[in-house]
């Protein structure tokens, strides 16, 4: 077994016995929201990372698979456990024609598209009282008293989007979606269907949020339209946490969530509330200092380091 699999399989060991160590269940709460995080930073990766676009929008379809476990409850009082079934392929279903819209615009345009995509739907479930409880939000009862449960399963939907992300990055998929990134008229003139491949990242990048936004309805057991389709508390929190840990890096998502949490419970304990301006200007720093985030600056000093090697070790006789 190479080194590379002892670490995965330590990384996987430390991930499953670590929670069994917390006896404090806020501990484990922030361990959920780590990989909550996480998850949606991985989503957003697939699609402004690796492709290339910059979506301001994604808490449509967080916010989609959040309502579609909630509304089980409220008109049909089924278990809202049924919306993880149901909340990706909604969100899926919703992100085709919103792709086949908004990938017509470039650059800000597009940016500027899908953050008034998260504020219309936020509109849309605020004033539809009749189906959707309007701003007064849906309440359920949560499955699990106990926090370890949610853990493992937020756990598992986390490797999930690891899985795909790798499995999508290291295919035919990823090197075009890489081209599109870095120019899309020649990617085209190369003869890749620009729009066709940008709807191949935004259809599991919305599947794999919907699947969040699902299992965050079942956790925090309440949400209303201006939590789950919020554009500062979840789709720019979501840039953020890939911003700090790395654009296009498989890890960096999760190395800026849980710096991302780390802070903002800090900032919690110290000033009493959370405010997105301490973040705004760390990312200026880390843009200006890190542009690759964390995970992109330590991959580039390895190699650097690993050339300095070869340097030092001479040519051979």
């Amino acid at each position: 077994m190479g080194r590379k699999k002892w670490l995965l399989a330590a990384g996987v060991l430390v991930a499953l016995v670590f929670p069994l160590g917390l006896r404090v269940p806020y501990h484990q709460h922030i361990l959920i929201m780590i990989l909550v995080w996480a998850t949606l930073g991985n989503a957003w990766n697939l699609l402004g990372g690796y492709a290339g676009q910059a979506s301001f929008g994604h808490a449509a379809f967080f916010g989609l698979g959040a309502y579609s476990a909630g509304l089980l409850v409220h008109h049909l009082g089924i278990s809202p456990w049924w919306g993880m079934l149901l909340g990706p392929p909604v969100a899926t279903a919703f992100a085709l024609p919103i792709g086949l819209v908004c990938f017509r615009l470039r650059g800000p345009y597009f940016a500027l598209a899908t953050l008034a995509l998260g504020e219309i739907f936020r509109l849309v479930f605020t004033n539809w009282v009749a189906f959707t409880n309007g701003a007064r939000g849906i309440l359920i009862l949560p499955e699990f008293t106990r926090k370890l449960p949610y853990y493992y399963i937020m756990l598992a939907i986390f490797a999930l989007s690891l899985v795909m992300v790798r499995v999508m990055v290291n295919s035919k998929l990823g090197y075009y979606f890489v081209s599109i990134r870095e120019d899309q008229d020649a990617a085209e003139a190369l003869g890749i269907p620009a729009t066709r491949y940008k709807l191949y990242a935004l259809l599991p990048s919305a599947f794999i949020t919907g699947l969040v936004g699902a299992f965050y309805m079942n956790y925090v057991a309440f949400i209303d339209p201006h939590v789950v389709f919020s554009l500062g508390d979840v789709s720019v929190m979501i840039i953020l946490v890939v911003m700090m840990g790395g654009v296009a890096t498989l890890w960096g998502p999760a190395v800026g969530a849980a710096i991302y949490l780390a802070l903002s419970e800090a900032f919690r304990a110290r000033f009493g509330a959370v405010s997105l301006l301490p973040f705004g200007v760390l990312v200026c720093l880390v843009i200006l200092f890190m542009p690759n985030g964390v995970m992109g600056e330590a991959a580039r000093l390895g190699k650097r380091l690993a050339g300095r090697r070869e340097g030092w070790g001479g040519e051979p006789a």
